[in-house]
């Protein structure tokens, strides 16, 4: 499946860029589903529909999204259901441990007093782009659009999986697991029932499922958009979310620079306003063209509503002066979405694949006595990077994000000798350790 996230700077317009990608991608024949966690009826507003609803039905049985409503014909959109998701699963896992809650003489909550906790929002986001990509074969979808949080609230959430498997990985590692196979000699010895089986299931289970999460977030077919109003603010906000994204091997298919205002205007309040934003705009080609194409969206002069003509008219003035495109009956309807779906493209198709690894070594022993691990930072600096070598582990840190990366099996040979960031590029030079490096015969 083609999984397409649009975030951006907050306020930028990343909703109504992710409707637009919907559409377009629709247009290519494409069965596209977008899909938002903005739980305040935003989206409903923008895209002129009824409100988003839950499936009848358990939760447990259910997607953790609500019942997709066609927004014109090859895409749907529905909402990331967090509450009911979050009730659904804390009740299994009581389920699985009701022999520990026994043992400490514990009651189970009650399904209707449970409240979703914060941060859960990005649990249950992740769990959607699993069950999206494992919908049964006839009834899923050919593109998935996802409506994300701002851009440092995307990096830590696409973070998150790799961050929490290490975690079980040290809390839990392998050979504790062993011990399991004790549990009925070690029930008799201390005369109290040891914790169910189940238990040590529900981590195994949870690193299956984010190890499948992380899988989704690492395969090519996995790109990111991002949105942005050009401004002075804006382009220092992006630069630290391109450093985040790329330290965490994210793949940025586009730039979409959003609500541009109309050049050559007389009035000079305007002319100023755009003449900063074409500054800006500007900037931006200059760092991400050509390798990230930068695509424009004009300001509307009002916010967008409803899909407008599915077919992709673009607006033009109306009898009454607002602009509109010709209704599908002939009726004139005010520009919708649909009009920005043209200039903000579809999708380009994509290999459901793992990625290949964007960090490399260069060996550089002849001629240096080192080894150079090369590692893509674009929009990094100086002054927010740093490096900190643990064990066989480099943990770097870029601004408010930071990355534990395992050394390659030829570095954890070696010592750190010195580090550069240039062009883009952050280089980690590596002196081989002559206690640790083979011997030359």
């Amino acid at each position: 499946m083609r999984t397409v996230l649009v975030t951006g700077t907050g306020g930028a317009g990343r909703t109504t860029v992710a409707a637009a990608t919907a559409l377009a991608a629709a247009r290519e024949g494409q069965r596209t589903l977008l899909l938002t966690a903005d739980p305040d009826g935003t989206p409903e507003a923008l895209l002129g529909i009824r409100s988003l609803r839950s499936a009848p039905g358990r939760s447990a049985d259910r997607l953790p999204w609500s019942v997709p409503v066609e927004l014109a014909p090859g895409v749907w959109a529905a909402r990331i259901i967090t509450d009911e998701w979050f009730r659904g699963e804390l009740s299994a896992l009581q389920d699985r441990g009701h022999g520990l809650l026994d043992l400490l003489g514990a009651t189970p909550l009650d399904g209707e007093e449970l409240t979703a906790l914060p941060g859960v929002e990005s649990i249950a986001l992740l769990r959607a782009l699993r069950a999206a990509q494992t919908a049964p074969p006839g009834t899923g979808w050919d593109v998935l659009v996802v409506d994300m949080p701002p851009a440092p609230d995307t990096v830590a959430l696409l973070a998150l999986p790799e961050q929490l498997r290490r975690y079980l990985r040290r809390l839990l590692p392998a050979e504790r697991q062993a011990a399991r196979a004790l549990r009925p000699m070690l029930a008799q010895l201390a005369g109290v029932p040891m914790p169910a089986q189940k238990l040590y299931e529900t981590a195994e289970r949870w690193e299956r499922e984010l190890a499948a999460v992380q899988g989704v977030v690492e395969s090519e077919a996995t790109t990111v958009r991002l949105v942005v109003e050009p401004g002075p603010l804006a382009d220092r906000a992006l630069r630290t979310a391109r450093a985040g994204l790329a330290l965490h091997g994210c793949r940025v298919e586009a730039v979409i620079a959003n609500r541009l205002l109309p050049t050559g205007t007389s009035d000079p309040w305007l002319a100023a306003l755009s003449g900063q934003q074409q500054d800006a705009l500007k900037e931006l080609y200059e760092q991400w063209a050509p390798a990230v194409p930068v695509r424009e969206l004009p300001h509307l002069g009002r916010d967008p509503h409803g899909v407008g003509d599915p077919r992709g008219a673009e607006p033009r003035p109306g009898a009454d002066g607002e602009d509109g495109v010709d209704g599908v009956d002939g009726r004139r309807a005010p520009a919708g979405l649909a009009a920005l779906a043209g200039a903000v493209g579809a999708p380009a198709a994509r290999p459901d694949r793992p990625a290949p690894d964007p960090w490399t070594v260069e060996d550089r022993l002849a001629d240096d006595g080192v080894l150079l691990w090369r590692l893509p930072l674009p929009g990094a600096d100086r002054d927010g990077l740093g490096l900190v070598r643990r064990g066989d582990e480099l943990i770097v840190s870029v601004g408010p994000f930071h990355r534990v990366l395992p050394l390659p099996s030829a570095l954890r040979r070696c010592t750190v000798s010195g580090a550069g960031l240039r062009d883009g590029w952050l280089q980690v030079r590596f002196t081989p350790d002559p206690d640790l490096w083979p011997k030359r015969l």
